[in-house]
């Protein structure tokens, strides 16, 4: 193998189809089919099943297709720390965040980026937490943050902050500012109350479930919705209640569409998820990864509630 006909494989299952992978690499499709063949041919192992509609991967491409990415990215960064050397902190740095999270950490964390790393890149996406683990492993991520982790080999863990969960309700009308000592559900009251919540493994959903079970309850679930956003369309529209940040209600266009209260534990606490930060145990982080870990601290202590 080498990295030409790595990069080739990788494109041409990323967008399931040689004309398009030929077009965004720049290469004539001939050329581009006869480096996948020599490759198949090397490992022993149909790598793409073609078709009329392009091609996807079989299951040993899958497998080379995780190892890939894993291997493309580790170049690119070996890139980046050779230029350094020549001043400055520079190359691309991946950052997986919750979607709930990058509702109000993205635009924020860019714009420093971008103040304090001018020469560095920056790309943000979106996932689950369990999603973001396996990123980052197979070297796609290079940070990542994560609710409710939990100590693994393979990544590092720091606390970054904690989220109290509140209940979201439809207002019916001029909502009053909340009264913490008063304003709040309890948690038999939220087990008794048709909830619109995320599809498991969602960490939220699974922390609520926690916590119930822990007292002999269970939630409601009326709607399995994965995303804020539709989740908040459906609470205004009636469908039920949700248990989300305070923070993911006043990003969305019409917070005051909601009514929010404090949930109690037993012990009169309130319900929170703790956030961390994760990166691969198996790389070291290079300065511009380390800048951006510092980044996201300092972000979210300005605008993550609770940090």
């Amino acid at each position: 193998m080498d990295l030409r006909q790595i990069e080739y494989f990788v494109r041409v299952a990323e967008l399931g189809s040689f004309t398009r992978a030929a077009a965004a690499l720049g290469v004539a499709q001939p050329a581009l089919s006869r480096q996948i063949r020599l490759l198949e041919v090397e490992l022993r192992q149909n790598l793409l099943k073609r078709h009329g509609r392009g091609a996807q991967p079989t299951e040993a491409g899958q497998l080379l297709l995780e190892h890939g990415r894993g291997i493309l990215h580790q170049v690119a960064h070996a890139h980046d720390e050779l230029a350094r050397l020549r001043g400055g902190l520079s190359g691309r740095v991946a950052l997986g965040l919750p979607p709930s999270v990058a509702r109000v950490l993205a635009v924020p964390l860019m714009q420093a980026f971008r103040a304090e790393l001018p020469q560095a890149r920056l790309a943000i996406s979106e996932a689950l937490s369990t999603g973001m683990v396996e990123s980052l492993v197979a070297g796609r991520l290079d940070v990542a943050v994560l609710y409710n982790a939990t100590p693994l080999a393979e990544v590092e863990i720091t606390p970054l902050c904690s989220e109290e969960l509140l209940l979201v309700e439809r207002a019916t009308g001029p909502a009053a500012p909340a009264d913490p000592d008063t304003d709040y559900a309890t948690l038999g009251e939220l087990s008794r109350l048709p909830l619109v919540i995320p599809s498991r493994p969602n960490a939220i959903r699974m922390h609520v479930e926690t916590t119930l079970a822990a007292v002999g309850l269970q939630p409601d679930v009326a709607m399995e919705v994965d995303g804020v956003p539709a989740i908040l369309d459906l609470v205004a529209g009636g469908a039920g209640c949700a248990v989300l940040s305070r923070h993911a209600v006043e990003s969305a266009p019409r917070p005051d569409a909601f009514t929010l209260r404090r949930i109690r534990t037993p012990r009169a606490l309130a319900l929170e998820i703790p956030l961390f930060t994760a990166v691969s145990a198996r790389r070291p982080a290079t300065r511009t990864q380390q800048a951006l870990l510092a980044l996201v601290h300092a972000q979210a202590r300005a605008h993550l509630h609770r940090a």
